[in-house]
């Protein structure tokens, strides 16, 4: 879907630029040491190095250095690299047969990573224009659940989303090809605390919306919680599973924006302010790190619109 991006997205966008009450909304959280910590990533961590200099000059100077998984952590970019499938369930016996894999235009494991210890040769982020788009935010929390958090588990429907676009008075425009997509669920409202539950439950999209949101040919789908699909409690341990998604695909959501329809993913979006003040539509920019044959990449999205109220 990243070529619905060009002239027409861009065109969209110089709308909400121009509104003279319009302002930015940072979209992402400042990365920290204190932040989550993705259970399916090498935890990412941070050295700040104290204040040096250069002998002979006036000048003095920090740095820091940053490892781990930094691109499957905190508010990050899934690109379709990032997902491949299997024809048939693995027993978890064995060897993990990676070179059954298919990933998103039929590649194979061999087409797209030639080797254990290779970047993606096809399908990295490298390839990935800058979105430069209209967004639309819908506020699931407001409109199920007075503002108050989606409980883990919770669905959000194809009915759902239609309903929403109706109550929000977006019916005249829908969702258009190119468009981003910001769903405000309530469970960002987890991120800062000391509720260990934000990185292993959380609400999500049922299976229904996905052939849906294809039809529309969204470039971007982003939601307040880690996973993008619903985790109702015990799915990361094996014990649950969401309701209506396909045998031996828990992570459903994910099998099809980057294995079927090509619609990238933001994981860990902020986006309670956006919700707060009504900016149902704006101009998102969004553009994640320049690295060549990366899965994921940590991005910072904006989104420039006129607030409702304050």
């Amino acid at each position: 879907m990243g070529n619905t991006q060009g002239n027409g997205t861009w065109q969209r966008c110089a709308f909400h630029l121009m509104q003279p009450e319009a302002r930015s909304y940072e979209l992402s959280y400042p990365r920290t040491g204190a932040m989550p910590q993705s259970p399916f990533a090498e935890p990412e961590s941070y050295r700040f190095d104290p204040s040096s200099g250069i002998p002979g000059t006036r000048h003095g100077f920090n740095t820091e250095s940053t490892s781990g998984n930094i691109g499957g952590q905190g508010t990050q970019l899934d690109g379709l690299g990032h997902f491949a499938y299997l024809p048939e369930p693995w027993s978890g016996e064995g060897e993990f047969p990676a070179e059954a894999l298919q990933y998103y235009g039929g590649f194979t494991q061999d087409e797209v990573k030639p080797g254990p210890d290779a970047p993606l040769a096809r399908l990295g982020l490298e390839n990935l224009p800058p979105i430069v788009s209209s967004a639309v935010l819908l506020d699931a929390a407001a409109y199920f659940n007075h503002g108050e958090p989606l409980a883990a588990g919770d669905l959000i429907s194809r009915n759902d989303i239609e309903a929403m676009i109706e109550a929000q008075g977006l019916a005249w425009r829908g969702l258009l090809p190119g468009d981003v997509l910001y769903i405000h669920t309530g469970w960002g409202e987890h991120w800062d605390g000391e509720d260990s539950r934000y990185y292993t439950q959380g609400p999500g999209l049922a299976y229904d919306t996905m052939a849906w949101l294809e039809e529309q040919a969204i470039v971007l789908v982003a939601l307040d919680n880690p996973f993008t699909d619903p985790a109702p409690e015990g799915m990361l341990t094996g014990e649950a599973i969401p309701d209506g998604v396909p045998d031996g695909l828990p992570f459903a959501i994910h099998h099809h924006n980057l294995t079927q329809s090509g619609i990238y993913q933001i994981q860990n979006a902020r986006l309670a302010e956006l919700a707060a003040d009504k900016v149902w539509t704006s101009c998102t920019m969004i553009l994640p790190t320049l690295t060549q044959g990366a899965a994921q990449a940590p991005v910072r999205p904006v989104a420039i619109g006129t607030p409702a109220s304050r």
